[in-house]
């Protein structure tokens, strides 16, 4: 039993040296360099926890991080409901196109964020399509310059997310809904189940591994983003859209202070660890 767990063991040390080398390694003196004042061109200076403690009494830096919990409403929640409707509503009714509908869903997965961006960017635009959309309906006092609105910046920013995050969960769903047991369905409609109770009976509960799997990624996705606030807002107007990805940018690249976004840069890997873990409990309990 012993040689046969040395055996398993030498078959994942390839991946596991590979992931320490460019995961725990670099995570390793990230921490290291939150613990110095410094530049990221001069010798550091030894603060000790001091980035953590100012970091923490920022104002802008609580801001982003409250901003990141708003993202997980548009990145995470409403996709998985999204995603669990739709996949429910196609795995129930044959339609033709079915793949082409998955393939137009699942798209935004396959773009860039950055191309994401700046597509949207165009369509949030004072003449652009969201505007355009509004006036031809005869909603021209909603238009606005979306990204420029303090009250309506993160919002839009969000639901590009949902946009995004949507057609994964579709598809992780639809997958898990394939291994469902048809049996199961057979005996809910015998005992007088509609599409509702069937979805809830059978369909949800089937679906655990595939909810836990879609939570993970698109609450890490709402955490660290980054490319998508960098190309649409800048974090503006003001701080309105500022997320603890491009906080970390900001005070690298612009201000010079790598140790303070070093500091941050751990923060945020703590939530993130602490939140999917949570969500992972919560999922074992629950389901």
């Amino acid at each position: 039993m012993r040689a046969n767990s040395r055996v398993a063991y030498l078959y994942i040390l390839p991946g596991f040296l590979v992931f320490a080398l460019f995961v725990l390694v670099p995570l390793g003196h990230t921490a290291w360099l939150s613990l110095y004042d410094w530049d990221g061109i001069t010798l550091g200076t030894w603060t000790g926890l001091d980035n953590y403690t100012e970091q923490l009494a920022d104002p802008d830096v609580r801001t982003a991080f409250s901003h990141s919990m708003v993202f997980l409403f548009f990145f995470a929640a409403l996709p998985i409901g999204l995603g669990l409707v739709l996949a429910s509503v196609l795995s129930r009714f044959r339609l033709r196109g079915l793949g082409f509908f998955r393939t137009v869903i699942f798209l935004p997965q396959v773009v860039t964020a950055v191309v994401v961006g700046i597509a949207w960017r165009w369509m949030y635009a004072d003449e652009g399509t969201v505007n355009q959309l509004l006036s031809a309906v005869g909603l021209d006092g909603l238009a606005r310059a979306w990204l420029g609105d303090f009250t309506w910046a993160l919002p839009a920013l969000g639901l590009v997310g949902t946009w995004v995050m949507s057609g994964l969960c579709m598809v992780l769903f639809l997958a898990g809904i394939s291994k469902i047991d048809a049996s199961l369905y057979e005996a809910a409609r015998v005992d007088g189940a509609g599409p509702v109770r069937e979805f809830f009976a059978v369909t949800l509960p089937g679906l655990k591994q595939e909810m836990a799997v879609g939570l993970t990624l698109t609450t890490i996705a709402a955490l660290r983003s980054f490319d998508l606030v960098y190309v649409t807002t800048g974090g503006g107007p003001g701080n309105a859209t500022n997320v603890p990805g491009f906080e970390i940018y900001k005070l690298a690249f612009r201000q010079g202070a790598v140790g303070e976004a070093c500091a941050v840069a751990v923060m945020l890997t703590v939530l993130i660890f602490t939140v999917v873990l949570l969500i992972t409990r919560l999922l074992r309990e629950k389901l």
